[in-house]
């Protein structure tokens, strides 16, 4: 009887999510779509575009070829987001097909659903004729003024996470893998770029085609698109960089050791598959340090740090290459498989590529990075979990720091429980090889990793729940070599404990003994502790140069901890630079820093409104949030 009950229980359950899901009109399997691959996929994408740069707008077709994973359906659907529909056809017959579009949901679009023959076919090819909004999510079209060259507008795309939709019908779920071809028409002056291999241009007296191939099935979000300028060195056998020519010669020397990365990068996880490994190097508005595209890895100009020391980041964007491009998270709620595993083996290549100190010391410096995140989305808040639950919450919106730096040390912890690098990282390119091609969620990685280590004795230790299910920080903090934070915690107590009117406990002498990691953690530790005298901070500017720093990360620290000690001079400095670097990293808390004192606080609100145009849509979304701005 008690079975019974239960099972009827949980027939009510199953029956109220799906009114639920009903209601909104998204999938079961992925709380961020419409789509319902599970029934009918789609299986390949071919674009053909026009580039308009005075009305913003890219126009033309996209054709799907779908297929039919449940014979008795006769409908496919699509994720759709403010696109102008004209007309869609059979793309081999050219009649056209019924369609309709649902009601618009905010921040998830519309649901596109397409009427298939109702006859023995498997697969359609179905074409899509169209035009975006100017305002498209998944697009930043920059005018002259925001380019290095200020002379001609450039184009660039940001997907991830649901942003595609907003530039093609597809089905935007990271569980829907596809290759996929690409023309691209654009005036003569422009070079045009995706995450695809190269294959030809055509000129034209209207402009020029530009065609691409991407033979490796992946997710949508992983489609780019860049449009400038540009200009090309080349960095190895299979790797170039792109930027605007007037720093085209500072982004090669910046990336000169991409190639003896990706090796590392291979050493550690097999094959690299994709073919080339390109940077672009964007605009400052870009809103991300960088972005692993297959083929062409996008960039932010805030690694131009003048001595290599930020080129660490392309060690995560090519560890993409395998986690998340290779092997991705079935839907954004598993995000950590992405990321996690991307800071894992970005650590390990810096560990083989410097050393194994300098590996444990990045990985303890971001605990406080961390830290600082759980804090303020709050200990018990649940997107502070590795596995979150997205239902009625965007992927934008849970964005953080969390999946990235909990998911490393997570992968830490076990690496240490089963005995070792020299136990995990076999299972690292096994794992790479099962999966690959493949988008997977949290259960299948965890039940590999007892399958693979199911004779190691101390498997049973792992409390797989406490770890993915439990808010806040991890549950075990891995045993790092601290020596190099030693040295830096030692001295932020000196300063610290400083008066101000003393000659300084540090000098110049001493910083040049300091690497630039350990100068960041140094300015870290100090934004933590309370406000800093202003005189103090005047010495340690001359000492270290913060006035003319050109390291963006350490330009970021100090600028926190100036505001923290609310330090009036140095405000327009701060508001100078939040108007021209659009990472999210450094806008978003120098923003709330701004909000957060009461004398600066209308002036962020204004700045903001002022400068939200010539953000990218995901920067703008997030910041409106921490600014508590309702519009």
């Amino acid at each position: 009887m008690i079975n019974i009950i239960a099972h009827i229980y949980q027939v009510i359950l199953a029956f109220s999510l799906y009114i639920t899901m009903a209601a909104a009109r998204l999938s079961p399997l992925d709380p961020s779509s419409f789509s319902r691959p599970e029934y009918v996929k789609v299986v390949n994408i071919s674009l053909n575009l026009n580039v308009n740069f005075d009305k913003k707008i890219l126009s033309g077709t996209t054709e799907l070829t779908v297929e039919k994973i449940d014979k008795t359906v006769n409908e496919v659907i699509l994720d759709t987001m403010k696109l102008n529909i004209c007309r869609i056809y059979d793309a081999e017959s050219k009649e056209n097909v019924e369609f309709s579009l649902g009601d618009h949901v905010p921040d998830y679009g519309t649901k596109l659903t397409i009427k298939l023959p109702n006859d023995e076919k498997l697969r359609y090819k179905i074409a899509i004729d169209y035009q975006t909004s100017p305002d498209a999510t998944g697009l930043q079209w920059l005018s002259p003024k925001a380019t290095a060259g200020q002379k001609y507008p450039y184009l660039f795309s940001q997907f991830q996470p649901t942003h595609a939709r907003s530039v093609l019908p597809c089905q935007d779920s990271p569980g829907v893998k596809a290759p996929y071809t690409a023309t691209i028409s654009a005036p003569h002056e422009f070079t045009v770029l995706m995450s695809a291999i190269r294959d030809g241009t055509k000129e034209l007296s209207v402009g020029k085609l530009s065609h691409f191939i991407q033979k490796i099935p992946m997710p949508s979000y992983l489609i780019a698109l860049a449009v400038g300028v540009l200009e090309s060195r080349q960095l190895g056998p299979r790797s170039h960089v792109w930027a605007e020519k007037e720093i085209i010669e500072e982004c090669a020397y910046e990336f000169a050791n991409t190639e003896h990365q990706l090796k590392t990068a291979e050493d550690l996880c097999g094959p690299y598959v994709w073919g080339i490994y390109d940077l672009l190097v964007l605009p400052p508005s870009f809103p991300y340090g960088g972005m692993e595209n297959p083929c062409l890895t996008f960039v932010t100009p805030t690694l131009l740090a003048g001595d290599r020391s930020l080129a660490n980041v392309i060690a995560h964007e090519i560890a993409h290459s395998w986690t998340g491009n290779l092997v991705t998270n079935r839907n954004f709620e598993h995000f950590w498989l992405n990321e996690g595993f991307t800071v894992f083996i970005e650590r390990k290549i810096k560990g083989r590529l410097e050393s194994s100190k300098s590996q444990d010391f990045d990985a303890f410096i971001h605990i406080s990075n961390l830290n600082e995140a759980v804090n303020l989305i709050g200990k018990t808040n649940p997107l502070t979990q590795l596995v979150v639950n997205l239902n009625g919450v965007h992927p934008d919106e849970a964005f953080s720091v969390v999946p990235y730096e909990k998911g490393q040390t997570f992968l830490r912890y076990l690496e240490s429980v089963i005995g070792g690098p020299e136990k995990m990282e076999p299972f690292l390119r096994s794992y790479f090889d099962k999966y690959k091609y493949q988008s997977i969620d949290t259960n299948d990685f965890k039940a590999y990793f007892e399958e693979y280590f199911h004779d190691n004795e101390n498997l049973q230790e792992i409390d797989w729940s406490a770890w993915l299910y439990n808010p806040g920080m991890p549950p075990v903090i891995p045993d790092y070599d601290t020596s190099l934070a030693v040295v830096c915690d030692n001295i932020v107590e000196k300063i610290t404990a400083w008066n101000g009117d003393e000659p300084a406990p540090i000098t110049l002498k001493d910083k040049e003994t300091l690497s630039t990691f350990q100068v960041i953690y140094i300015l870290q530790k100090l934004s933590e502790t309370t406000a800093q005298s202003i005189v103090k901070l005047k010495v340690l500017s001359n000492i270290f140069g913060f006035d003319n720093i050109k390291n963006a990360e350490i330009k970021f620290l100090w600028f926190r901890i100036c505001l923290k000690a609310h330090w009036e001079e140095k405000v327009d400095s701060v508001f100078h630079w939040i108007n021209v670097v659009g990472r999210m990293k450094f806008v978003r808390p120098l923003y709330r820093d701004l909000y957060n004192w009461e004398k600066t606080r209308e002036l962020a609100l204004d700045n903001f409104r002022a400068n939200k145009q010539n953000m990218m849509h995901v920067s703008a979304y997030t910041l409106a949030k921490d600014l508590h701005i309702d519009e």
